[in-house]
């Protein structure tokens, strides 16, 4: 692709979307942006980047269940950032169809958009929780798939589209799965934010589930940087093949809380509560990535470790402008 060119991301107004914009604006290129339509003209966290880069971004409200705002998203763009997805695990054993119509049926539209106008390059998301609980570690892009709970169900559904289409009609589809991203604007369903917004609001005593599961978490700047060398790198090196990013680094979510205690001086009452405990079948245990095939790639690799991007959350949480956008004592699945 060319400096200047146009490119669309889909998701542009959430958390890793949203850090994505920025980071395919310092690259260079212009962005258009597809934030969920609402009634409210609210663009999401893209309302919070700076005007610099807003120059560089045409946000447009819409819906990627909409085939024809997924159409009008694609037209004319070089490459396509597909992030919109419904995420919240303890959301999808509630509504489960709501996460087939967004996870499956809006990447089958971003699909048969990008195959009817010709764009060069689609970019899809997937997850490190199409791999279930790990058989091996640290996890290859060969890992069995096994999907424990409706959304990563979902998003494998979706990963298994995208296979498709490349297959049978060439669409020149890459996809990223990364593993727990985190960093400043993860919402509070994620256990980072939650531990670090709790203790930012004044408490002592943390309530979350599970702290055995071990996860291996990726700073979003990282994040972003993986789906920009994805989506750059040249085609006979990306296409049609799946790329983990992570760190290779795991974490019990025991260890995790203890050590977001003592960066922000904190001497913690940590406590379980029922509603955040998945059921016993559906929680995965352990999520270590090998990306070693990313890196062979494109030369891609971490830049933050935790402790560095911890200490970038927590400066983000500390500030009460961006603390207020939370509401730390509800636990919102």
């Amino acid at each position: 692709m060319t400096s200047n060119a146009l490119v669309a991301v889909t998701g542009a107004e959430g958390f890793i979307g949203s850090h994505l914009t920025e980071t395919l604006v310092a690259a260079g290129f212009r962005v258009r942006a597809m934030a969920q339509y609402n009634s409210f003209s609210s663009y999401g966290w893209l309302e919070t980047l700076s005007a610099d880069v807003l120059d560089r971004v045409d946000i447009v409200l819409g819906d990627v269940r909409d085939p024809g705002s997924v159409q009008q998203l694609v037209e004319g763009a070089e490459a396509v950032y597909h992030l919109a997805a419904l995420i919240a695990i303890p959301y999808s054993y509630r509504a489960p169809h709501s996460y087939v119509d967004t996870n499956v049926t809006g990447t089958l539209n971003v699909l048969e958009a990008v195959r009817r106008f010709g764009v060069p390059r689609l970019v899809h998301t997937s997850t490190s929780e199409t791999y279930g609980t790990a058989r091996t570690v640290p996890i290859t892009e060969d890992h069995p798939i096994n999907t424990q709970s409706p959304y990563a169900a979902s998003k494998a559904g979706g990963d298994r589209l995208a296979d498709s289409y490349h297959a049978s009609f060439g669409t020149p589809v890459v996809t990223l799965r990364p593993f727990n991203t985190f960093g400043p604007r993860q919402s509070m369903r994620a256990v980072i934010p939650t531990v670090i917004g709790q203790i930012a609001a004044g408490e002592q005593t943390i309530t979350l589930g599970d702290l055995r599961p071990t996860r291996d978490f990726l700073y979003v700047r990282d994040t972003a940087r993986a789906f920009l060398a994805v989506g750059t790198a040249p085609a006979e090196a990306v296409v049609g093949r799946t790329f983990n990013a992570g760190t290779g680094e795991e974490i019990s979510v025991g260890d995790l809380t203890r050590l977001i205690g003592k960066l922000m001086d904190t001497e913690l009452d940590v406590r379980e509560d029922p509603q955040r405990v998945r059921p016993a079948g559906s929680e995965v245990l352990r999520l270590v990535a090998d990306a070693t095939r990313l890196r062979a790639a494109t030369g891609w690799r971490p830049e933050h470790g935790l402790e560095a991007g911890l200490r970038h959350t927590v400066d983000f949480l500390r500030n009460p402008a961006n603390l207020a956008r939370y509401k730390t004592g509800i636990y919102n699945i």
